[in-house]
C-alpha cells in the first residue's frame, strides 16, 4: 500500500497447464479444454507447448483442412490425427476454375480415399475440392465409412457418374449433406435421387447446382415426402412450374436455388407456384421482368438472394432489392449498376456478403444503365457497414472509393476487386493511396485479391500492400507493380502471407525466386504471366528443404489468343511452389516439370 514495489512475477513452464514435469492437471481436463479450441492456428500453437499437449491435440482434433493435396501424404496425416471426424482436402489450384489448369494436371482423390477411409474410424464428414474422383473412389469410401458418413461434399470435382452417387445414396443411410455444386458428372439417369429419397430419411442438404444432371420433378416430390428434415435444395435446371408438388411437401425448406423460367413472359404458367413459408434463401434462373413479382410476397423475409443467372435489368434490380430489407447475402451481375447499388445501400443495412459478377461485356438491353464504378462501391461502403465480404467486377474505380471502404467497412475480412478493360479510360490510376487506406482501415482482412490493368498499381503501391497486409493470409494480385524492385519491396513486408497467386505481372523469374525467400510464412505460390525462361533455371534460387518447385514451360506453338483476349492456357509459363512433407509428387503430367526436388 505504501508505494512498495510489487514482487516480480516468477512463472515457469511447470506452472502452465500440463506443462513441465509436474503434469498436475488431469488428462481429462486437458482433453476438455482442448475441445474448446477450434481455430487451427491456435491448435497448432498449443501443440507446440510440450509433448503432452502435442499428443492430446493429436487425439482430440476433430477437423483438419489440407490446403493442398500434395502438401502432406495421407499416411502422415493419419499418424498425426488418428481420430478425425471431419476432413477437407483441396486439389488443383484455384486457376482451374477459370480454365487455366489442364484437365490431366493431377489432384487425384484415390490415395486419400484408399489410405484414410478405413483407418479413420471416427470419420463422419469428407470434403474434396477441385479433385478427380472416380466411381471406384466412391465405392471404396462407402465400403469403409458408409455406415456412419453424414456429410459428403464434392466441390468442383470431376471423374464420377450418377452410378457412384446411387451407391452413396444406397449405402449411407445417415447422410445429412450431399454437396455436388459445379461438378462434372456423367449422367446415367436420375435413379440416384430416388435412392436418396428411399434410403436417406435424415437428409437435410442436397446441392447439385450448376451441374448438367437432369432431374425429374416426381423424384424431387418423393424426396420432399420422405426427407422431412430437408432445409436446403439446390438443383440443376428444372422448370419452376413443374415443382409445385415439391414445394407443397417441402414444408421445412429454407433455401432453394436452380428453378428456371423456361418460358419468359408467361406469368400465368407460374402463378400457382407457392414457396414454403420458411424459405429465406433463393436463387432462380432465367427470371425476367414479368416473372419477378413471384418473389414479392415474401421478399421481406429473404436473407439470401442470388440474381446472377437472371434476365433482370438495372431497373428490375432496383425494384426487387428495395423490397428486401433483411438481406444478409446478395449475389448479382454488374448489370445492377451504380443505381442498383445505391438502392442496396439505402435498403440492405444488414448486408454481410456482396458479390458482383462479370456480366455481358458487349452490353445490351439489360445493361443500358449497368456497369459498376466507384460511385456504386462508395454508396455500398457508406450504407452497408456490416459487410464482411465484397467481391466485385468494376468498370471504373478511384482511390476515394477504396478509401471509403477502409473507412466504413470495419468488419471486412475478404475483399476482391477486378478492374475490367471495357472502358478505354479509367478515372484515376494508379490506386496506390486508395489501396493503402483500405488495408489500413480494414484490419480484420484475411483474404485480399486485386486484379487491375497495366498501370493500376505502381511499385510504391505494391510496397504499401506489403506494409499494410497485417494478418492477410491469402492474396491474389494481377497487373500490379512496375519493376522487380516493387516485388521485392512487397515480399520483405509480407511477413504473415501464407498463400500467394500472381497473374499478368512484369516480374522476372529471378525476382520471383528471390521474393519467395523473403516471405518466410509462405506455404504456397502460383504464378502465370511473367518474364519466363524456357527452362525455369532461375527458379532454383528459391530451392530449400521441403519446398517443391514445379514449372510449366511456355508453349510457343499455342501462342494464340482466346475469345476473351487472354493468351491461350498453355502459351504462358506457370510456376507452382509449395511447402510439402510428402516429397516430390509422382503423378506430374508431361506438361509439368518438377524442378525441386529433382
Amino acid at each position: 500500500m505504501g508505494g512498495e514495489a510489487p514482487e516480480p512475477r516468477r512463472l515457469t513452464r511447470a506452472l502452465s497447464i500440463g506443462g513441465g514435469d509436474g503434469g498436475w492437471v488431469p488428462e481429462e481436463m486437458l482433453h476438455l479444454v482442448m475441445g474448446f479450441v477450434e481455430d487451427a492456428r491456435d491448435r497448432e500453437a498449443a501443440s507446440l507447448v510440450c509433448r503432452r499437449w502435442h499428443r492430446i491435440d493429436a487425439l482430440s482434433r476433430k477437423h483438419v483442412t489440407v490446403p493442398f493435396c500434395y502438401a502432406v501424404s495421407p499416411a502422415r496425416l493419419l499418424a498425426r490425427f488418428p481420430r478425425l471426424e471431419s476432413l477437407a482436402v483441396k486439389g488443383k489450384p484455384r486457376a482451374a476454375m477459370y480454365g487455366l489448369i489442364p484437365d490431366d494436371w493431377g489432384a487425384y482423390a484415390r490415395p486419400w480415399v484408399t489410405e484414410l477411409a478405413a483407418p479413420l474410424e471416427c470419420l463422419k464428414a469428407l470434403q474434396l475440392r477441385r479433385m478427380v474422383v472416380t466411381d471406384d473412389d466412391l465405392a471404396e469410401l462407402v465400403r469403409a465409412r458408409g455406415h456412419m458418413l453424414q456429410e459428403l461434399k464434392l466441390d468442383k470435382c470431376a471423374g464420377f457418374s450418377t452410378d457412384g452417387l446411387r451407391l452413396v445414396a444406397r449405402s449411407c443411410r445417415s447422410l445429412r449433406t450431399l454437396f455436388l455444386e459445379e461438378c462434372q458428372i456423367d449422367d446415367n439417369g436420375s435413379e440416384w435421387i430416388r435412392e436418396l429419397a428411399s434410403s436417406c430419411p435424415v437428409l437435410a442438404t442436397l446441392n447439385f447446382h450448376m451441374t448438367e444432371l437432369e432431374v425429374m420433378p416426381s423424384d424431387l416430390e418423393l424426396l420432399a415426402k420422405n426427407c422431412k428434415s430437408l432445409i436446403s435444395l439446390k438443383i440443376s435446371d428444372c422448370d419452376l412450374s413443374d415443382l409445385i408438388g415439391f414445394f407443397q411437401f417441402a414444408t421445412a425448406l429454407e433455401e432453394f436455388a436452380g428453378g428456371t423460367f423456361n418460358e419468359q413472359g408467361e406469368l400465368a404458367k407460374y402463378g400457382n407456384v407457392k414457396f414454403p413459408s420458411r424459405l429465406c434463401s433463393l436463387g432462380l434462373t432465367f427470371m425476367g421482368t414479368n416473372e419477378m413479382p413471384i418473389i414479392f410476397p415474401f421478399s421481406g423475409i429473404l436473407k439470401k438472394l442470388d440474381l446472377q443467372y437472371t434476365f433482370l435489368t438495372t431497373e428490375d434490380h432496383c425494384q426487387l432489392i428495395s423490397k428486401c430489407p433483411n438481406l444478409l447475402v446478395l449475389a448479382v451481375r454488374n448489370v445492377i449498376g451504380d443505381r442498383g447499388l445505391g438502392v442496396v445501400a439505402d435498403t440492405c443495412k444488414k448486408l454481410q456478403r456482396l458479390r458482383i459478377e462479370r456480366g455481358d461485356d458487349e452490353g445490351g438491353v439489360q445493361e443500358e444503365q449497368g456497369g459498376v464504378s466507384q460511385v456504386g462501391l462508395t454508396a455500398v461502403a457508406v450504407g452497408c457497414r456490416e459487410l464482411e465480404y465484397i467481391a466485385a467486377y468494376v468498370s471504373d474505380i478511384t482511390n476515394g472509393a477504396l478509401e471509403s471502404i477502409g473507412t466504413f467497412c470495419k468488419k471486412l475480412y475478404d475483399f476482391r476487386l477486378v478492374l475490367l478493360d471495357r472502358e478505354e479510360m479509367i478515372t484515376e490510376l494508379p490506386l496506390d493511396n486508395g489501396v493503402r487506406a483500405l488495408l489500413r482501415g480494414c484490419t480484420k482482412l484475411r483474404r485480399f485479391a486485386l486484379y487491375l490493368r497495366p498501370g493500376g498499381l505502381s511499385d510504391v503501391g505494391l510496397g504499401y500492400i506489403g506494409q499494410c497486409s497485417g494478418n492477410i493470409q491469402y492474396m491474389l494480385l494481377g497487373n500490379v507493380g512496375e519493376t522487380d524492385d516493387g516485388l521485392i519491396r512487397f515480399a520483405r513486408e509480407s511477413v504473415k502471407l501464407r498463400k500467394l497467386e500472381l497473374r499478368s505481372c512484369c516480374f522476372s523469374e529471378r525476382a520471383l525466386a528471390l521474393a519467395m525467400l523473403h516471405m518466410r510464412s509462405l506455404r504456397y505460390v502460383w504464378v502465370q504471366g511473367y518474364k519466363a525462361s524456357q527452362t525455369g533455371r532461375d527458379l532454383m534460387l528459391m530451392a530449400r528443404p521441403y519446398w517443391n518447385i514445379e514449372f510449366t514451360p511456355p508453349n510457343p506453338e499455342n501462342a494464340r489468343l482466346m475469345e476473351d483476349g487472354e493468351p491461350c492456357v498453355d502459351s504462358q509459363a506457370q510456376i507452382l511452389a509449395y511447402y510439402s512433407l510428402a516429397g516430390k509428387r509422382l503423378d506430374c503430367p508431361q506438361s509439368v516439370v518438377p524442378l525441386y526436388p529433382a
